[in-house]
């Protein structure tokens, strides 16, 4: 087994920080709807064209959204994310503007009011949230809390007429994932998920190099996100918020990128996990490693930790060279390399991009290249990666 997670952690050297803050638990615990029943409506993995993994667009009218005007956006969650990245970027996109907010903590409220200019009538609580309903100048919720509120929100958001972005992991469950969907397909309005790395370019070239078979077949894979987390009391720890620990945080990354690089699900998943202090993660996962098969018989090797930095990193070996990136997830200074050479990219602001991709989805009324779905298929895959820790053996998808 260490000689094992030696192999496996090996490559990633540079220190990361969490991707994402919630606001005080106080603020944010509240009881979740109930579950509903398992149903599984996963279609088959489109293939090929393009940078995305994305399903076929769904039919979802963009009624009062058209001629490519800004769209308003509305913050739910004023954390570490929205207060450092989403709403600064917000100030480089070219489709979107910050209309609005929705925080639990009275105190933020004057502050972001007088930061972004933003009116009283767009300032929102959780208890008084659907009301957002009655606000034409707020087109999209972006949800941006602890895993477990993803679900209700988003619900609420589309019940309440609004175009739905919501960060990563979609949901604690796929179950969850696939009541979000319909309740967006329900209200007629889109769904996205923060997947902020498809919108960044050496993300993209990655993507293409793969589709393109630049450098031939893909045979291997390995990726790896982890860095060590620091307070024990923070909702990241907390199995109820969070869903789990590094995989759902971090690992899910990994995950993301062998999905795009193949362009395929994963056909079988083994994983295992190792846990170094007890108190800490006595909750939710440390560190994990799991391996994939894909269709095509490409291989993966993946990990994920939230108790040591350095592992930031995917690469792709092919029958005539090899491609990856190192760093590779991080808000910039992403670095990219080849068996040619570099590569050589402005990464720019990937929440820009992101949120700016949604806009023009909207306006367009075209399906996002990381539409719900996307989300669906992660929480799929990670439900394996549990399932094959808690049972000892590969977990076969169908």
């Amino acid at each position: 087994m260490d000689t094992l997670l030696a192999w496996l952690f090996a490559g990633g050297h540079r220190k990361i920080s969490a991707d994402r803050g919630g606001e005080t638990r106080e603020d944010l615990l509240m009881n979740l709807t109930p579950r509903p029943n398992r149903r599984r409506f996963l279609s088959q993995i489109t293939a090929g064209a393009g940078v995305s993994t994305a399903l076929p667009a769904r039919s979802a009218k963009a009624d009062h959204h058209g001629g490519g005007k800004k769209l308003g956006f509305a913050l739910v969650g004023l954390g570490s994310l929205s207060t450092n990245q989403i709403a600064p970027g917000l100030l480089k996109t070219k489709h979107c503007k910050l209309a609005g907010i929705v925080t639990g903590t009275p105190a933020k409220e004057k502050v972001w009011a007088e930061k972004y200019g933003i009116p009283e009538s767009c300032i929102y609580n959780y208890e008084n949230f659907d009301s957002i309903k009655d606000n034409p100048d707020i087109d999209v919720v972006y949800v941006v809390l602890p895993n477990s509120m993803h679900k209700e929100y988003t619900i609420r958001a589309a019940e309440a007429g609004k175009h739905v972005l919501c960060e990563k992991p979609m949901a604690n469950s796929a179950a969850d994932c696939e009541a979000m969907i319909a309740a967006c397909q329900k209200a007629n309005r889109k769904l996205a998920i923060g997947y902020r790395c498809q919108f960044e370019p050496h993300h993209v070239e990655i993507m293409r190099l793969a589709r393109e078979k630049s450098f031939g077949d893909m045979k291997i894979i390995e990726a790896g996100f982890g860095f060590k987390i620091g307070n024990p009391d923070q909702w990241r720890l907390k199995a109820d918020l969070a869903g789990g620990g590094a995989l759902m945080d971090v690992g899910i990354y990994a995950l993301q990128a062998c999905r795009y690089l193949t362009g395929e699900e994963p056909a079988v998943i083994s994983a295992m996990e190792a846990k170094t202090d007890l108190e800490k993660f006595n909750e939710v996962d440390e560190t994990i490693v799991w391996s994939m098969k894909f269709p095509s018989g490409v291989l993966a090797n993946c990990n994920t930790t939230y108790n040591f930095s350095g592992v930031n990193h995917c690469k792709a070996s092919c029958s005539n060279g090899w491609f990856g990136l190192d760093p590779a997830y991080g808000y910039g200074g992403i670095t990219g390399k080849t068996s040619k050479g570099d590569l050589k990219f402005e990464s720019g602001d990937q929440f820009a991009g992101e949120m700016d991709d949604f806009a023009k989805s909207i306006n367009e009324d075209k399906e996002s290249r990381v539409a719900g779905e996307e989300g669906l298929k992660d929480l799929i895959a990670i439900e394996a990666i549990y399932k094959s820790i808690r049972t000892g053996t590969p977990v076969k998808l169908s």
